[in-house]
C-alpha cells in the first residue's frame, strides 16, 4: 500500500546509465507513484527543475560521478536552492565509508549500500521514505526560536509603550480632574465674592440684592458647576478602562516575557563562508566566547547546502569564492521564501564601488572591507540579530 510516504512524493532517479536508472525506478515503484528518471547530462537541469523532486536518488556507479552530477546541478540550475529536497546516494560496500563522510559533510543527505546487488531491497525505499518525511517537515517548519524571540521582544516593546502611554494618559486624566476641581472652587469663590459685593452695595434695594444673589447662585450651581460635574463624571469610564488594562491586559504579557527570557539561552546560528582557512580561523577567534553557534562553508555550493539544511540566522559571506561569487549565492537564496530575510554581511578585500553597489543591490545588509575590527563586526551582528541576542565586545 503506497501510503507510508507523504502524499504525492516526487522522486527523481539520476544516473549516467539509462538501464540503472530504470531499474532503481522500478524498485521504488513498489512504494511510490511519482517517479521520473534522468540520464542525459544535457537534460539533467531541465529534468530536475521541471519535476521539482522532493527526493533525488543518485544511482551512479561511482561516488565521484554522483558528486560531480550534484555539483553540476547547483552550478547550472538557478532554481535548485528554491526546491526543498533531500539526496540519497547509492554506493557499493567498498565506498560506504566514503559515502558516510560525504553525508557528514552534507554533500548528500543519506546513502544506501546498493551495488552490485541489493542485499536489502527495502533499505532504499526506507531511505527515500525518511527523506520524504524530512522534506515534508522542512516545508511545514515554522519560525525559528530566534525569530520567536524577536517577535516576543517586539510584543514586549508594545507592552512598554502601552504602559508608558497609559501612564501619560492617566496623568492627563488626573490633571483634568484637578482642573475641574479648581474651576469649581474658583467659581464658588467668584460667586461668593460677587454676592458679597451686591449685598454691600448701598444703591440696591434689598429685593434686588436678593434676586441678583439668587440668580448668581443658580448660575454657579445649576449652570457652570453642574456641567463641570458632568465632565468630571465622564472621566470615570476612562479610569475604569485604565484599571482594566492594568488588571487584565498587562498580566497577559507574562507568557511572552517568559518566552523572551527563555530564548536568551538560544544561540543564533551563524554561517561563515570563506575559502581561505586563515580567514575562517581569524573570524572564529573574533567570535570566540560569544553566544553564537558557528558553521562553515568554503565555497558557494557548500553555502547553498548549509543554507538549505540549517537555515542560519545570519551569514558572513566572502564575495570572492572559488566556484561562484558570494553575490550569486545571495541572489539565489533571496528568492527562497524561508531564506529571503536571512541577514547577510559581506566581507571582502575588494571594496571598490562596483562591488559594494552590487552587494547591496542583491540584498546584503552590511559590507565590511578586510581588515576590520572585532568591535565593528560585533556591532553589525548585534544590529542585525536585534535585541533578542546580547553580544558584548571585550
Amino acid at each position: 500500500m503506497k501510503r507510508h510516504a507523504p502524499v504525492d512524493t516526487r522522486i527523481l532517479v539520476a544516473s549516467s546509465d539509462a538501464a540503472d536508472a530504470e531499474m532503481v525506478a522500478d524498485l521504488l515503484h513498489r512504494d511510490f507513484d511519482d517517479i521520473r528518471v534522468t540520464f542525459d547530462p544535457a537534460k539533467a537541469v531541465e529534468d530536475f527543475e521541471s519535476h521539482s523532486p522532493q527526493v533525488l536518488v543518485l544511482a551512479f556507479a561511482e561516488l565521484a560521478d554522483a558528486k560531480q552530477f550534484y555539483l553540476g546541478l547547483y552550478r547550472l540550475s538557478t532554481r535548485i536552492h528554491a526546491i526543498v529536497h533531500r539526496t540519497v546516494v547509492l554506493c557499493d560496500r567498498r565506498a560506504c565509508r566514503r559515502a558516510y563522510e560525504l553525508c557528514c559533510k552534507q554533500h548528500f543527505d543519506d546513502y544506501v549500500e546498493f551495488w552490485p546487488v541489493t542485499y536489502d531491497p527495502s533499505r532504499l525505499a526506507m531511505s527515500v521514505l525518511l527523506a520524504a518525511r524530512a522534506v515534508a517537515a522542512a516545508v511545514a517548519q515554522g519560525p525559528s526560536r530566534l525569530e520567536l524571540s524577536r517577535q516576543a521582544h517586539r510584543i514586549l516593546e508594545l507592552e512598554g509603550l502601552l504602559q508608558e502611554q497609559s501612564a501619560v494618559a492617566g496623568q492627563r486624566v488626573e490633571a483634568v480632574s484637578q482642573s475641574i476641581g479648581k474651576a469649581e472652587s474658583g467659581i464658588r469663590e467668584a460667586v461668593d465674592g460677587i454676592s458679597k459685593a451686591i449685598f454691600d452695595s448701598p444703591g440696591l434695594t434689598r429685593a434686588l440684592k436678593a434676586a441678583l444673589a439668587g440668580g448668581l447662585e443658580r448660575l454657579g450651581s445649576e449652570g457652570i458647576r453642574s456641567h463641570l460635574q458632568e465632565v468630571h463624571a465622564s472621566l470615570a469610564p476612562v479610569r475604569q478602562w485604565f484599571e482594566f488594562l492594568n488588571g487584565e491586559v498587562a498580566p497577559r504579557f507574562g507568557p511572552v516575557r517568559e518566552l523572551a527570557e527563555s530564548a536568551q539561552a538560544v544561540k543564533p546560528l551563524l554561517l561563515l563562508v570563506d575559502d581561505d582557512p586563515f580567514q575562517r580561523q581569524l573570524l572564529r577567534r573574533m567570535l570566540n566566547g560569544l553566544p553564537l553557534e558557528l558553521i562553515f562553508a568554503s565555497n558557494g555550493n557548500e553555502a547553498l547546502t548549509m543554507l538549505r539544511n540549517h537555515r542560519p540566522d545570519i551569514v558572513l559571506m566572502d564575495v570572492a569564492l572559488p566556484d561562484m561569487s558570494g553575490v550569486e549565492v545571495i541572489r539565489r537564496i533571496r528568492i527562497v521564501p524561508a531564506l529571503a530575510r536571512t541577514p547577510v554581511i559581506f566581507i571582502t578585500g575588494n571594496s571598490t564601488k562596483l562591488v559594494v553597489a552590487e552587494s547591496l543591490h542583491v540584498g546584503a545588509e552590511d559590507f565590511m572591507a578586510k581588515p576590520f575590527s572585532r568591535a565593528r563586526l560585533l556591532a553589525s551582528i548585534s544590529r542585525l540579530l536585534g535585541p533578542a541576542v546580547k553580544l558584548a565586545a571585550d
